[in-house]
């Protein structure tokens, strides 16, 4: 045992001494990292380049890199949306050098882009990911809303089939519908209730929106086919207040406010609301009417009558940031709701006269965040919700609708065969967790947990008192990737897997062989991908991803909406292999900046979710997995800035969905199908957006300005309806359309007071999207914003 004593003591003494020695050999580098207000800025990565030491600064700014061997480096101080800072150092052995970064923010300006470095924005559409990044700064004097923004960009298609509320189709890459998720800060926009769209939001609401197209980050959490759209809000603790209101056309209304204000105790409140409104009486052109006195059809012009909507919403937090047990803590509650009468159904041919839909829906989230939990690097944020959503479908009355406003008595309901009050409720719990974790500057981890769970209520009060049989689905997402940052940042790996688990309960639901029986059951799926990027050069880079994806069933799908759809037992998950490639390029020379980016994309998607006929009921219907579709695609954007005064932007998407269905359902491999590897119809397959701005700063008097924007929509012809039937000269086809919009907008006090004026479709083009549905043709618009901060 004394021999072990000594021996012990000897070995503990040698390891000592090697470590003493190893120390004399090496130094170190400690310092801190300010931002040019003289702010300590948190989690900025201090690296040395062509090697693995580095660290991250503390809620303080310090940092320590220790252990360094003793030589000449290059020292980097690197943050997500702060200029990069790079310093020579000579490191000795045995001693600790000091110094001290000050980063400075992305200059935004208030129209234009003055850029000194790359913006959030930018360095998002340099990642891995195929990914769209929009800074909403320069559409924040405009009356659009977010749907009209993303419209803009490439590889995206909005459908609207009217005017402002209506129903409309979310396309990215050709994939639409569920395909594509919602978010806003990452929690799903549904978590906010049905009433809460992209439609309906402003754009002052968002600071920046990002579109990823068929690969997901694991962050995300989602069961996305197509990709995902995040609105990414004001997350800075400043004190703001943003407040606009404009009004139109049609009798248009929005006003918007959102803002966050800071006690002396640290306490922060945040809130968020908005309101629209709307008569959507807009001209509906050429319309086919009975003339009594001539005895036949005429087409004349006629103003919708049926079509007012209204909206509102309001959010607010309250809690807690940079404390000791928490960097972030939040309570919050929102509501929101929605009034909408029906003008049409799916062509203009059906005109509605008193159908209505109202909903609402009320939340309360909470949301915590502790950066370097346990160990520096670990990061967790924690998000949980409860959400009572319900709405109501109206459809009493027994009368045919025309478009001058008369009617006619009928023998069924507007909508559907029998009369209807249709209640329909989906209260939700939501929960996710994020784990992040940097092991070094080099590598990284992350492991998101997503539950959610949906119940489905419907019943028609004219018909019941209550619904006898409820379902529920319970999703849960497991996702974890690995980051891995290579080659002095030059490249970086992305890897990662997804798992996909769904519980189905309900006591009874319709079978595929037309039987009731208990539906109840777990199911699980896996999926996996890949992101990279690699510079080239400084200013040229590739990139490429792809996703084994899925999209898990939807509750409307599974259990029906209790009036003119019933559930379906059998339906499979839709999945789809999704690949992207592309390449960027960025130029700066003095006071000019050019940017292009472009990519190619393939989707292969099968077991497509579709609502067909039920049996021989052609007023039932219910959700099937029907159809294949594959899609290849290229899309291209190039953009200028010079200074502030001139930015413009040009962009193309061409993409060929083909029906990948080589035989019908049920068919067992019969008789090929007449539409296989035809393409997809009414959609749109080439389409293209520019802009442009110009604007002076100081032009009417000291810190004005004065900005003028211009923006053209391009939707090439596209048909209707299946190219393999009927001749080329009677297919019905949706026309080319040009679409152009101007605002003019005056700024004072450096943006503190804004007005704008809009004319959108100022060519007073008619407007078509879904089965020619016409949207407004021209209209005028105003908006006021205060802005302080």
């Amino acid at each position: 045992m004394r021999h072990l004593s000594n021996h012990f003591v000897f070995t503990v003494f040698f390891m000592l001494m090697a470590i003493s020695a190893n120390a004399q050999q090496t130094g170190a580098i400690t310092g801190s990292v300010l931002s040019a207000a003289g702010q300590p800025l948190s989690d900025v990565a201090v690296t040395l380049k062509g090697t693995n030491k580095g660290a991250y600064t503390k809620k303080d700014g310090s940092y320590l890199v220790d252990q360094v061997p003793a030589g000449s480096y290059t020292i980097v101080a690197s943050l997500l949306g702060y200029t990069r800072q790079e310093q020579a150092v000579t490191v000795t052995a045995g001693k600790t050098i000091t110094f001290r970064f000050t980063l400075a923010e992305e200059s935004l300006s208030r129209e234009g882009v003055t850029v000194t470095g790359k913006s959030q924005s930018r360095q998002l559409k340099e990642s891995g990911y195929a990914v769209n990044a929009i800074d909403t700064k320069r559409f924040a004097n405009t009356t659009s809303d977010i749907n009209s923004v993303l419209n803009r960009t490439t590889g995206v298609k909005v459908r609207e089939q009217g005017g402002m509320g209506s129903e409309f189709n979310f396309s990215i890459n050709g994939l639409s519908g569920r395909a594509v998720r919602f978010f806003i800060d990452g929690i799903p926009m549904e978590v906010m209730g049905s009433s809460m769209t992209l439609n309906n939001i402003p754009v002052n609401l968002a600071e920046r929106v990002e579109i990823y197209k068929g690969v997901l980050p694991v962050s995300l959490g989602a069961d996305a086919l197509g990709g995902a759209v995040n609105l990414v809000t004001n997350q800075n603790i400043k004190n703001y207040l943003d407040a606009s209101y404009s009004f139109g056309s049609f009798n248009t209304h929005r006003a918007a406010v959102t803002g966050q204000v800071t006690g002396k105790s640290g306490i922060v409140a945040r809130v968020s609301a908005f309101l629209n409104y709307s008569d959507n009486n807009y001209i509906m052109k050429a319309m086919e009417l009975w003339d009594e006195d001539k005895q036949l059809y005429v087409k004349r012009d006629v103003r919708r009558f049926h079509d007012q909507y209204r909206s509102y919403m309001t959010q607010a937090e309250v809690g807690v940031m940079h404390k000791k047990w928490a960097d972030a803590f939040f309570v919050g509650a929102g509501f929101s709701a929605t009034d909408r009468e029906i003008q049409t159904g799916s062509n203009q041919d059906n005109v509605y006269g008193a159908a209505m839909q109202n909903g609402h829906a009320f939340n309360t989230t909470l949301r915590y965040r502790k950066d370097h939990l346990f160990t520096e690097g670990l990061n967790l944020s924690v998000f949980a919700a409860h959400t009572e959503d319900k709405y109501t479908i109206t459809d009493t009355t027994a009368y045919r609708y025309f478009w001058d406003g008369s009617r006619v008595p009928g023998n069924q309901a507007e909508m559907g065969p029998i009369k209807q009050r249709t209640h329909i409720s989906r209260p939700r719990n939501f929960a996710r967790a994020n784990f992040s974790y940097m092991l070094n500057p080099m590598h990284g981890f992350n492991l998101n947990y997503t539950f959610d769970q949906v119940t489905n209520k419907n019943y028609n009060e004219l018909l019941t008192d209550k619904d006898h049989n409820p379902g529920r689905i319970g999703k849960h997402m497991v996702g974890l990737g690995y980051q891995q940052t290579l080659l002095d940042s030059r490249l970086t790996n992305t890897f990662f897997g997804k798992w996909y688990g769904m519980q189905l309960q309900q006591p009874e639901m319709l079978s595929g062989n037309g039987t009731y029986v208990a539906a109840s059951g777990f199911k699980s799926y896996f999926g996996y991908g890949l992101a990279s990027r690699f510079n080239i050069l400084p200013v040229l880079g590739v990139k490429a991803s792809y996703e084994k994806a899925y999209r898990l069933q939807e509750v409307g799908e599974l259990f029906g909406n209790g009036y003119d759809q019933i559930g379906n037992a059998n339906l499979k998950p839709e999945s789809s292999n999704n690949v992207n490639a592309g390449a960027f390029l960025t130029l700066k020379k003095g006071q000019h900046r050019f940017y292009a980016e472009g990519n190619w994309y393939f989707r292969d998607a099968a077991d497509f979710i579709y609502a067909v006929v039920y049996q021989s009921n052609s007023r039932v219907s219910r959700y099937e997995n029907t159809s294949k579709v594959q899609i290849n695609g290229v899309e291209g954007e190039i953009q200028y800035d010079f200074r502030d005064i001139f930015h413009t932007t040009v962009n193309v998407s061409y993409q060929q969905a083909l029906n990948n269905t080589k035989y019908a359902p049920g068919t067992n491999g019969g008789t090929v199908e007449a539409t296989y590897r035809n393409k997809i119809p009414n959609q749109p397959w080439l389409f293209g957006n520019a802009l442009a701005s110009l604007g002076r700063n100081n032009l009417l008097g000291k810190d004005t300005r004065l900005q003028l924007n211009w923006d053209m929509q391009y939707v090439h012809w596209f048909y209707l309806t299946w190219e393999a039937y009927g001749a080329a000269a009677t297919k019905n086809r949706v026309p080319n359309q040009y679409i152009q919009n101007l605002g003019l907008t005056y700024s004072l006090q450096n943006g503190k007071y804004n007005i704008s004026a809009e004319c959108r479709n100022f060519t007073d083009q008619r407007a078509y999207d879904n089965f020619r549905l016409q949207k407004p043709g021209r209209a005028y618009y105003v908006k006021l914003r205060y802005f302080i901060k």
